[in-house]
């Protein structure tokens, strides 16, 4: 199981850095996940929200100490490979909580605020989501054994 979080961590990484690829690459160009006027990458990643904290709406888009969202991405799936190569599934788990929280604001966000959709956070969101469902049946495991060792020693 630590391998095939790690793994979907890896595959994490390479989707974020993709993100970051398009955050920083030149607005007037298109792209290349800009496939639909619902599904534009370009507009997601340069809109206020694609970096943490938010621009506010007067502020200069260079300025200011922001951090892009895609980075905090790669750091969360940096973070849950370690953790999952550690056997850590306890920080495993609340780690995947996080991010999938993390997501799931940034796709409502996507859908209710922006109305355009980013294809590599789409991706994102699955990954992170897959990484939760796998460590919670990691740790139902690990609980289910240790009740039957309880119960064998007595």
């Amino acid at each position: 199981m630590r391998y095939l979080v790690a793994l979907l961590a890896v595959v994490g990484i390479v989707v974020s850095v993709m993100a970051l690829r398009v955050h920083y690459m030149d607005p007037a160009l298109a792209p290349p996940c800009a496939v639909t006027e619902k599904f534009d990458c370009g507009a997601v990643n340069h809109s206020r929200f694609a970096v943490f904290p938010p621009r506010t709406f007067d502020e200069d888009p260079k300025g200011g100490h922001h951090i892009p969202v895609a980075t905090l991405g790669v750091v969360g799936y940096a973070l849950i490979a370690a953790l999952a190569l550690m056997g850590r599934w306890w920080l495993v788990f609340e780690a995947a909580q996080v991010g999938f929280l993390f997501a799931a604001f940034l796709s409502y966000l996507e859908a209710y605020v922006l109305e355009k959709w980013c294809i590599y956070c789409l991706w994102s969101q699955g990954i992170v989501t897959t990484i939760l469902v796998v460590t919670i049946a990691a740790l139902v495991m690990r609980w289910r054994t240790s009740q039957r060792l309880v119960e064998a020693g007595r």
